[in-house]
């Protein structure tokens, strides 16, 4: 298990994953391919640029809070059981074509994933190693509830990282109630774009998620190898200030205990048991939500990011407000 590296790995701001071209076949069939190219490509530098040039103050933001969060996990190290906060969500549908209006149920199904994930009743969590069943999450204590939809008509073909999607002004919608809601923006993103989030800490007014339509929920225009509601369940894991798994560097740090150190980020649907290189060659968790494999090959959270989680939610925390 790892170190924590230096505060200056959490300067990063948001999240974005691309998608493949392979979207016509089932998810299941997609479960034993290890082509690691074909993944989840991150494209968070740039934005973490651009949120910076947009505010100086950021890093030293993201430095406070993570002080916060360490403080929190020395001090709570058993886990808090029981419900620990129910998250209203609305989602912002921006389409340009009728299927990418995305259905009430695909919207729905997206919501079930969410808690099915967080709550640990996702049918494959019990797929989880021998190695690592000590350290699984069980029930994070977060789940999700549907609170409105707003939908809007664009002349847009695709939407980038910019969040011009956040903003009506520049075509899109603007979050509704950022501090005591989670915004979900569903839209049609360019350059093979899943989703990206933003971490605790940036501005109210960009506060949030944005996913593809096409990586959106388990039912309508959800295509695999990302079309079982994961891609959610990892930018929401962003949202709530969770690290990718292998800490953006090469045998970096997630600033999480229980997680093994990877090399890199994990594609397709890799061998089980699959070694770093890193020191010790550990067993990596590919099958971590916070890894870039496929929905149907992801489907755990560990203990330390549960508390991690649970953390943002604490007094002083930088998600406090949702828990009044």
């Amino acid at each position: 298990m790892k170190k924590l590296l230096s505060l200056a790995l959490l300067v990063m701001l948001a999240f974005s994953c691309g998608k493949d071209n392979t979207n016509e076949v089932s998810n299941t069939a997609f479960q034993n391919d290890q082509n690691a190219s074909d993944q989840r490509n991150c494209a968070s530098h740039e934005v973490m640029l651009q949120q910076e040039a947009a505010d100086p103050a950021l890093a030293a933001r993201h430095e406070e809070i993570e002080n916060f969060i360490q403080d929190y996990v020395k001090n709570h190290a058993q886990d808090r059981s029981g419900s620990l906060v129910t998250i209203p969500v609305v989602f912002n549908v921006l389409y340009k074509t009728a299927a990418q209006n995305i259905s009430a149920a695909q919207i729905q199904s997206q919501i079930n994933v969410l808690n099915a994930d967080y709550g640990a009743t996702n049918g494959d969590y019990n797929n989880t190693p021998a190695l690592f069943q000590g350290v699984r999450s069980g029930d994070i204590g977060i789940a999700f509830t549907l609170q409105n939809v707003v939908r809007k008509s664009t002349t847009k073909t695709s939407w980038t990282t910019n969040d011009a999607m956040k903003k009506s002004a520049q075509g899109g919608i603007n979050p509704t109630d950022p501090a005591n809601v989670l915004n979900i923006w569903v839209c049609n993103m360019g350059g093979g774009i899943l989703g990206y989030a933003q971490f605790p800490g940036g501005p109210l007014a960009t506060d949030g998620v944005v996913l593809d339509d096409n990586a959106t929920g388990n039912t309508g225009t959800a295509a695999a190898p990302y079309g079982l509601g994961r891609t959610a369940t990892h930018e929401v894991g962003h949202w709530l200030n969770l690290r990718h798994i292998w800490g953006d560097a090469t045998c970096g740090s997630d600033l999480v205990s229980d997680t093994p150190t990877h090399n890199t980020s994990n594609g397709g649907c890799p061998a089980y048991p699959h070694y770093s290189t890193c020191s010790g060659t550990p067993v990596e968790m590919t099958m971590n939500y916070m890894d870039y494999t496929y929905d149907a090959c992801m489907y755990m959270f560990t203990q330390g990011q549960k508390t991690r989680m649970q953390a943002v939610f604490a007094p002083g925390g930088p998600r406090y407000t949702f828990m009044y």
